[in-house]
């Protein structure tokens, strides 16, 4: 197979053009070419009078690809073959091996684990997609909050509510597979060669609930609303753990393999797991607020005269500076076309996140903006300190927003020239289940209140209109990432505790949807090899 990158290709371009492109690139006739695909596609926007795609294609030929390529001489073509991806499969595991969390990681761990033929136990603390949807339609529509099931506890992980990206900075070869299984779960084709994928919360509802369907099918089982509540050990390794349902009904699973995919807001799990003196550690996080402008605005911004392409879509961006107290200031999670969606774990607090159906075609778009902060911030060396540093915050919003979890939301010109916000100009938040008029000072420390000034005024040379004085900011935004990390040696097992595997986002080894994923089949993968 011939790989040719760096192919231009116009918005609306068709099969013919594909193929006329790439006979040119290779110099060779159409009867030589037996088939064509996309594998990686992204928007060139650097000129604005320019917009277009650069493609890279996989080729097959009826003639030696070897005498093609000797022709051609292109530098923007390679032989090269079709990513597989292989289980290390040994023995059978002596005893069935349970997931602990069906967010990302655990959800591929367990698939690669049921595939093995290893029958794996999944328990998830949260409801199943379908139930979570009504409980947190329930917060967004009505301020009610299940704090067993919502935004981040449930069926697909924190990430069902978001966007569902899966653009990732990994070079790991493992995300191929996890979007080769997202698409025959019933994603959309189209995330295997975007250059920015996504899947968009309304189909990746769906999505996760095959993933389920398949893992059941193979001989697993997924238990829905029972969490961990104790881990039991001997001798430095794991023997069994024991679960609570809903009811209060307890149970003990003997098993020597557990996998750690709890998520990023399991405090409840972080204190059980640091009071059995497993080896955790404050690792830096982020907070900050997300900021909200009209999508049409964005659109302009980034594609100029071409904004408004039906071939383009919502446009996105992100960006990142160091403010003069050293401190990073980054986009995250941008949503183009998306909404500020409540998702709180916990009662009297508000937490903010992002959220975008598969169109992106809502009015606003939105994203993360966070500023980076240390354990030297934190109030104290306990290792949960940096968990009570994001509580005080978003206590301290759920207050600024008057209660009922609505949000305090500032106009950005007003927070720019710190005066009261009194109205709203052409951006109205999407936040639901309401917001009130607040300071952003009034509940985020004023380091971090001054880096997102700096930041703010400083991206917006970079995007033109992103300090747009009717933009808004909502908060608090402060679960981007664990504030945590469980310890774990090159067996991926943590270094306390023989036969636990601490897995993910939670565990402080992964940030975002696709690296997640990854490294759930790493430790699926793991314990296959040491069976």
């Amino acid at each position: 197979m011939i790989r040719i990158n760096n192919l231009k290709l116009k918005l609306n371009y068709n099969d013919a053009d594909i193929k006329n492109a790439v006979i040119r690139e290779l110099r060779t006739n159409a009867d030589a070419i037996e088939s064509i695909s996309l594998y990686r596609r992204s928007i060139d926007a650097r000129h604005k009078n320019d917009v277009h795609y650069i493609a890279t294609v996989n080729v097959t030929t009826n003639i030696s690809e070897n005498k093609v390529i000797s022709k051609c001489k292109s530098k923007n073509a390679i032989i090269t073959s079709e990513y597989r991806y292989d289980i290390p499969y040994k023995n059978d595991l002596k005893q069935r091996p349970v997931v602990v969390g069906f967010g990302p990681a655990g959800m591929f761990c367990a698939l690669i684990l049921a595939q093995a033929g290893q029958r794996p136990i999944v328990i998830e603390r949260g409801d199943n997609v379908d139930e979570r949807v009504l409980k947190v339609n329930a917060l967004w529509n009505s301020a009610v909050l299940d704090t067993k099931s919502n935004v981040q506890f449930g069926e697909g992980g924190a990430g069902t509510f978001s966007d569902g990206k899966l653009n990732t900075g990994t070079k790991d070869s493992r995300s191929r597979n996890v979007l080769n299984e997202f698409v025959r779960h019933g994603a959309p084709s189209e995330i295997l060669y975007n250059a920015k994928p996504h899947i968009g919360t309304d189909k990746l509802r769906a999505t996760v609930k095959n993933i389920r369907e398949d893992i059941i099918s193979l001989g697993g089982e997924v238990r829905f609303n029972t969490q961990l509540t104790a881990i039991n050990e001997k001798d430095g390794k794991l023997i069994s753990i024991e679960t609570t349902c809903e009811n209060g009904t307890k149970e003990i699973i003997e098993t020597d393999n557990v996998v750690l995919a709890i998520g990023h807001s399991a405090r409840d799990t972080f204190s059980m797991l640091n009071n059995m003196k497993l080896f955790m550690e404050q690792k830096p996080f982020a907070v900050g607020v997300r900021i909200e402008h009209l999508r049409e605005s964005i659109d302009r911004a980034q594609y100029g005269e071409f904004a408004n392409n039906p071939h383009l879509g919502a446009a996105d961006y992100k960006m990142n500076i160091k403010s003069k107290n050293g401190r990073g200031v980054y986009t995250f999670c941008m949503c183009p076309g998306g909404t500020v969606v409540a998702a709180q774990s916990e009662e009297n607090t508000v937490v903010t996140n992002g959220m975008s159906d598969f169109a992106r075609d809502a009015v606003n778009s939105n994203c993360a903006l966070l500023v980076n902060v240390y354990p030297d911030d934190f109030e104290s060396t306990d290792v949960l300190a940096g968990v009570e540093y994001q509580r005080k915050i978003e206590r301290a919003a759920f207050t600024a927003g008057t209660g009922d979890y609505k949000a305090p939301v500032q106009r950005v010109g007003d927070f720019l020239s710190d005066t009261n916000t009194k109205s709203f100009g052409s951006v109205i938040p999407s936040y639901k289940p309401g917001f009130s008029f607040a300071k952003t000072d009034s509940y985020l420390p004023q380091y971090i209140t001054d880096s997102l000034r700096e930041g703010i005024v400083a991206m917006d040379k970079k995007l033109r209109g992103f300090a747009d004085y009717d933009a808004v900011l909502t908060g608090a935004e402060t679960r981007s990432s664990s504030p945590v990390r469980i310890k774990r040696d090159d067996t991926l097992q943590s270094i306390s505790l023989r036969g636990l595997y601490p897995c993910g986002e939670g565990a402080g080894y992964a940030g975002g949807i696709i690296s997640a994923a990854v490294d759930g089949m790493r430790c699926a993968e793991q314990i296959l090899i040491n069976a």
